[in-house]
């Protein structure tokens, strides 16, 4: 059984909510992870409960995506209509792309020769609506079918901190290793590199993952990117 309060690295009391839960607040306004009904706020989802700017939101404590409308996430695809891909996007709702959704002209049909069953592709969340029925779209240029390198997953909630402020994290990796790198919102990252440069990469991420709350993190991870780039040196 989970414990309903728990502590954080400093001590402080944390307390956990369920799906559903009665959230008890005096003037916050219902934020991420909440919904209001009659003038009352509840938990979405498990996690715990954390107010902010006069917001109280519920902070996932794992699990999978819950798509959002103007995220960028990597997809697999993983079904194929006359008009439509469908994509897996790690999350519980799949997505549906339409032929208008994407930078080409696809005639009815032929949607299998312009991408196929297990290819990724970078793309925004056009549309969630009331019913959870996702759309992602291809359009915008900076969108795109992602080919070689390979993808990591973890847990959604980790990407700011794999991101880091202004980006610092996400780029100290990028310039140590070399690698061309996109972040995924739903929790996936996208990395292509040489090997031992992809290896590092990988490696990184995933001492950011396990030590979010870790004091000197940043130092910890460069520390370890300097060190292996050094080796390779010799």
């Amino acid at each position: 059984m989970i414990p309903k309060k728990q502590s954080d690295s400093r001590g402080m009391r944390r307390e956990l909510v369920l799906p559903g839960e009665l959230i008890d607040v005096k003037d916050l306004r219902p934020g991420v992870g909440t919904f209001s009904e009659d003038g009352k706020i509840y938990a979405s989802l498990l996690g715990i409960k954390k107010e902010r700017a006069g917001f109280i939101n519920v902070i996932p404590l794992s699990g999978k995506y819950i798509p959002k409308m103007d995220d960028v996430v990597i997809g697999k695809i993983i079904d194929i209509g006359p008009s439509h891909w469908l994509v897996d996007i790690n999350s519980p709702y799949p997505a549906t792309m339409h032929v208008n959704e994407v930078p080409w002209r696809v005639d009815f049909g032929d949607t299998a020769k312009y991408m196929n069953v297990q290819d990724i592709i970078l793309a925004g969340i056009l549309l969630v609506d009331e019913t959870k029925r996702v759309q992602v779209s291809m359009k915008d240029r900076s969108f795109r079918r992602l080919t070689e390198g390979q993808i990591v997953e973890f847990s959604p909630t980790k990407v700011p901190r794999i991101i880091g402020k202004k980006g610092s994290m996400i780029s100290m990796i990028k310039n140590y290793t070399g690698c061309r790198m996109f972040v995924g919102q739903n929790g996936r990252i996208w990395i292509d590199g040489d090997m031992d440069a992809m290896t590092d990469a990988v490696q990184a991420i995933k001492m950011i993952e396990e030590g979010t709350q870790v004091l000197g993190l940043t130092d910890a991870v460069e520390a370890f990117l300097k060190d292996s780039k050094g080796r390779k040196k010799w």
